[in-house]
């Protein structure tokens, strides 16, 4: 009897997982690839298009470039997974049965119960959203002055936001566009989390580029026209990008598995409270040895491969692997510079100049090339 394993979403970690899936089942396995979309998008990219919509051509990869012509791909956005009866809901009202579920949904900006932020202000989740940052700051610049020149906030000073002014500020430069830049961040410092001494650099090449950083005042509150700290200070906004935060996709909300803020729950083979689904990749909270894995892109590569091998193992009545997430190192961009941390097998900590760039275009055309071929990888290297 043939048995069916779905696949949702198409993210970093559902297109490894199709790919990985691919090699493990055998032919009297039905693959179904469900996504809102019909392309993979590079999201560590598509900042990019903040900058210069048309790298979108570059940071885009049509889900026919990616699966076997035996996967089938239902475009459809899902709402929903019941485990009793192994049925994932989509948008239009349709359903998708199933034997096994794998779940790569991805995530959802988190507001955190601040009052209006969601309301004003912008997200960087989609390439829709990086179009409607880039359209909102030409208006603001356009109508701008040099007396009184736009004012861009980003707020939450993470990978995305950092990467977000950078590219705003590559726009401003390129136009020659009268535009103050300021990144605000909660907590004591830009990058929380991380080594102080990439923290240090990042916050010097952010300043070099002329954005203004705030730090130590979280939002309370946000309107139209202003931003309100805990402080009690306010700073007024023409664009507001808000990458606070990410939280879990509704559609997990109702499913009976256990999870939190709809993240859902997963050892480290990938197993959730239901033994017919897996999840990983920022839709899951994935248990590892020192605490949860981290929602990055770099981590959905490396568990795409196990978790899609699972999927056949647990299929075919075979023991599941444990993954365990190896750090390679830190890249982050700003604008066209670039800080590297703690790269594997380079004796440097941290440094940026052109060895940072060209390993940052690097790592982003290795994974083009993994997904959709050679050629693509080297006509989007210009624009990475």
């Amino acid at each position: 009897m043939t048995e069916t394993v779905v696949v949702l979403g198409a993210g970093y970690a559902g297109a490894g997982a199709i790919m990985s899936l691919e090699d493990a089942l055998g032919e009297d396995t039905d693959l179904v690839w469900v996504s809102d979309n019909d392309y993979h998008l590079v999201l560590h990219e598509s900042h990019r298009c903040i900058r210069d919509p048309s790298v979108q051509e570059d940071v885009t990869i049509p889900i026919e470039s990616i699966k076997s012509p035996s996967t089938r791909f239902i475009q459809g956005e899902v709402t929903g997974l019941d485990c009793d009866d192994r049925e994932v809901s989509l948008a239009d009202g349709s359903t998708v049965a199933y034997d096994y579920a794998l779940v790569t949904l991805g995530s959802q900006t988190a507001y955190y119960g601040i009052d209006g932020l969601e309301e004003h202000s912008l997200t960087l989740k989609s390439l829709d959203d990086a179009f409607e940052i880039h359209d909102q700051v030409k208006e603001a610049a356009r109508e701008a002055t040099a007396d009184e020149p736009a004012q861009v906030v980003i707020g939450g000073a993470g990978l995305s936001g950092i990467q977000t002014a950078g590219e705003i500020a590559e726009f401003r430069d390129m136009h020659h566009a009268p535009i103050d830049i300021t990144l605000v961040e909660a907590l004591e410092e830009i990058f929380p989390g991380n080594d102080p001494e990439l923290q240090g650099a990042l916050r010097k090449r952010l300043l070099e580029r002329d954005i203004e950083i705030s730090t130590d005042d979280p939002i309370t509150e946000a309107d139209a026209e202003e931003i309100h700290f805990q402080s009690e200070e306010s700073l007024a906004h023409d664009v507001f990008v808000w990458t606070g935060g990410i939280t879990g996709r509704d559609a997990m909300g109702d499913a009976s598995l256990e999870n939190e803020h709809n993240r859902v729950n997963a050892d480290a083979t990938f197993e959730t409270s239901d033994d017919r689904v897996f999840a990983l990749g920022d839709s899951a909270i994935v248990d590892q040895p020192d605490g949860p894995c981290p929602p990055t892109a770099q981590a959905a590569w490396q568990a795409a491969e196990v978790a899609g091998g699972n999927v056949a193992r647990a299929l075919h009545g075979q023991p599941l692997s444990e993954w365990t997430h190896e750090d390679k190192g830190t890249v982050v961009s700003i604008g066209d510079a670039a800080v590297a941390h703690d790269v594997v097998g380079v004796p440097i900590n941290t440094f940026g100049g052109p060895a940072a760039e060209v390993l940052k275009k690097g790592i982003a055309a290795r994974w083009i090339r993994d997904v959709g071929g050679t050629a693509r990888a080297a006509q989007a290297w210009s624009d990475l």
